[in-house]
């Protein structure tokens, strides 16, 4: 396994009246990040947090192209983004335990935390098609160029690893700075992650290895 530091290419926040970040995603041009009371959609260019929605979202969070999907209270509600109206739900796998959340090609990854499992999951009904292990807490999961990557975090100690999709073989992991941690993960597409930041409040952008920085 190739281990290197992980690369923070910036920090957002912490925000006016948000104490946690959980989930993220990223739907192109906004980073969408979950507080408990809402989501809020954050400008990475200028930092600003020009809109909400008024969702239920203490945990992962993920992007189809058209519609968010947010985990709340042991459901993901498929979620328009333009008002905010949760137009259906389906039952988490994990329950409460459900963290991290990703969408690629057609289906929901779900991070299940202290199990140490990320779920494959039929959107339309919540079935789940299969399940990887990890050897770590499970919080954000992402997809990117074919490349499943999630967070983990366990006391002080947090990264952004890299795993095998068809075996769960840890491939590359990130190590993050001491005491910082990554409560959700999403990839821009391109030259970095975005990262949750717990109970800091704050979205960090960190540099996909591999990829420059732009």
């Amino acid at each position: 396994m190739k281990r290197t530091q992980a690369q923070i290419l910036r920090e957002y926040g912490p925000f006016p009246g948000i104490d946690t970040v959980h989930g993220l995603t990223y739907d192109g041009k906004q980073v969408w990040f979950a507080t408990g009371a809402s989501l809020v959609a954050l400008d990475p260019a200028s930092g600003q947090t020009p809109r909400s929605l008024d969702v239920v979202a203490n945990a992962g969070t993920a992007f189809d192209g058209t519609h968010l999907y947010q985990i709340a209270d042991g459901h993901i509600q498929k979620v328009d983004p333009e008002f905010g109206k949760v137009l259906s739900t389906i039952p988490v796998p994990g329950g409460d335990c459900a963290s991290g959340m990703a969408w690629s090609e057609g289906s929901l990854w779900v991070g299940e935390y202290r199990q140490r499992k990320i779920h494959q999951v039929d959107p339309a009904t919540g079935r789940v098609l299969r399940t990887l292990e990890s050897n770590r807490f499970v919080t954000g999961v992402t997809w990117v160029d074919g490349e499943l990557w999630h967070g983990t975090w366990e006391g002080d100690a947090s990264d952004i690893r890299r795993l095998d999709p068809g075996t769960g073989e840890v491939l590359e992991a990130l190590d993050m700075p001491a005491g910082i941690g990554v409560s959700g993960l999403e990839s821009d597409g391109g030259d970095r992650f975005y990262c949750g930041g717990g109970e800091s409040g704050k979205v960090r952008a960190v540099r996909r290895p591999g990829k420059t920085a732009a």
